[in-house]
């Protein structure tokens, strides 16, 4: 992995999680985070932000993501109404959790309602962090969503990228 230049400082910090993991909430509100999930993280790594996510589901940032994308919005104009709006939106509800000392995590019982997480989950990679899904929803965005439709999705996605890449040049 290359550390020179602009780029190369996104990936050096980037932690490139991957992967689907499920999990069990129990009556308490915790669950066991997956080994697969926990080999990714840097070692000693046990503390996260979670938080709301864009759709119905919550993200777990390890606290060096979280940094960086509040380092970003920290520089957002304060003036600006839709930049208030913005940071209540996104970090209403952030709290801190960590794992216990059985790899268990709690989900605040406002954030499990906001999510609708009861009982099944699924636990899927982001690049730098996971989003925590009621197992049937994320089950059912992949049943909705046909290969075509997903084909469309990424040339649109992709050529969109590749026009800013070519406009910062």
């Amino acid at each position: 992995m290359s550390t020179s230049g602009k780029l190369g400082k996104t990936y050096s910090l980037m932690q490139g999680f991957h992967g689907e993991y499920e999990a069990t909430v129990d009556a308490k509100g915790r669950f066991l985070l997956p080994g697969g999930l926990k080999k990714q993280l840097p070692e000693g790594e046990g503390r996260f932000i979670l938080s709301r996510g864009f759709e119905k589901c919550l993200t777990l940032y390890p606290l060096k993501s979280w940094e960086l994308i509040q380092a970003k919005i920290s520089k957002l104009n304060d003036f600006d109404p839709k930049v208030r709006q913005f940071r209540r939106q996104f970090f209403g509800g952030a709290t801190e959790v960590e794992l216990d000392s059985a790899g268990r995590m709690l989900l605040p019982g406002t954030l499990r309602e906001f999510a609708g997480l009861n009982k099944d989950i699924v636990l899927a990679a982001a690049l730098d962090r996971f989003e925590i899904w009621d197992a049937a929803k994320y089950n059912q965005i992949f049943e909705d969503f046909s290969p075509e439709a997903f084909s469309n999705l990424a040339q649109e996605v992709m050529a969109d990228q590749e026009k800013k890449e070519q406009k910062n040049g």
